[in-house]
């Protein structure tokens, strides 16, 4: 190799490979420092691992859903169950009344109370039973109100429940709405709690009210299993998620290590290069 005093070649080798090695230790630094990997390192994977990743947070989102939604139901499940308790007490006390042993002021006494759960079972069902401020059992939910429990679109799970307020139509037994059991009156000034009618229209609603249970029972089972399957759902994608986009840390420490030794060689190499032209001047004497 001849040796020139103008172009040095093996000094300009040696720049290449420890530019290269250098640049190499940079792009491991910032993949350890961030531990993922950048659209440089694997342009397609970030496309990918990006839209896994609007998945996965979108399914949380939708399993954030699901949960409200099961609040809501255990929420009406507990005033359906205080409504249920003072209906057998209605119940109760219409058997009572019905004793020949009982006197005018016996009778009155229950019919006070009989009056009294209709009124409380009205409060409950018209104001006192919201779950976020909305009314559970009027008009807001007796068509069903979708909730999304899904990352895409149309995933939904409707919610219903039936409309109990004093004015419901809701048909308790044959023409018995749920609103004359609640609020109902004879031609006196309250519904007569002795009445047989009475007993098997309270029975008629104890009935519905164990029915619309049953049904919030069923629904939130639904919810129950939905929840669950979206969470491992998000578990396997964030887990796929990973696999494309996570820096693998022992893979990277060593590509690391080879980088720094390969940088501090070129180094010490190029300083050496960079005397090769000093041989000129023993040419000259």
């Amino acid at each position: 190799m001849a040796i020139s005093a103008v172009n040095n070649t093996t000094a300009f080798s040696v720049f290449t490979s420890y530019t290269a090695s250098v640049n190499g230790l940079t792009s491991s630094m910032t993949r350890m420092s961030t531990g993922v990997k950048s659209v440089m390192d694997d342009g397609a994977g970030v496309a990918i691992s990006e839209r896994m990743r609007s998945q996965s947070r979108s399914t949380a989102m939708a399993r954030n859903n699901a949960d409200n939604a099961i609040s809501l139901l255990q929420t009406a499940d507990g005033w359906l169950q205080k409504t249920n308790d003072m209906l057998a007490r209605m119940h109760e006390l219409g058997i009572e009344a019905q004793d020949g042993t009982k006197s005018t002021a016996d009778k009155s006494n229950i019919q006070t109370e009989y009056k009294a759960m209709q009124d409380e079972i009205s409060r409950i069902t018209s104001s006192a039973a919201k779950f976020n401020g909305k009314s559970l059992f009027n008009s807001n939910f007796s068509s069903a109100v979708g909730t999304q429990v899904g990352a895409d679109a149309n995933q939904t799970i409707g919610i219903t429940l039936k409309d109990l307020t004093s004015s419901a139509t809701v048909a308790v037994s044959g023409s018995v709405t749920w609103g004359s059991v609640i609020t109902g009156k004879d031609t006196g000034a309250q519904l007569s709690v002795a009445s047989a009618t009475t007993l098997a229209n309270v029975s008629g609603a104890i009935d519905m009210i164990s029915k619309t249970r049953a049904s919030v029972g069923a629904l939130q089972n639904r919810f129950n299993h939905t929840r669950g399957a979206l969470l491992t759902y998000e578990d396997n994608l964030r887990s796929a998620e990973s696999r494309v986009r996570d820096v693998d840390m022992a893979r990277e420490s060593a590509e690391l290590t080879k980088y720094q030794i390969l940088s501090q060689v070129g180094n010490a190499m190029l300083a050496q290069a960079n005397q090769i032209p000093s041989g000129v001047l023993q040419l000259l004497g």
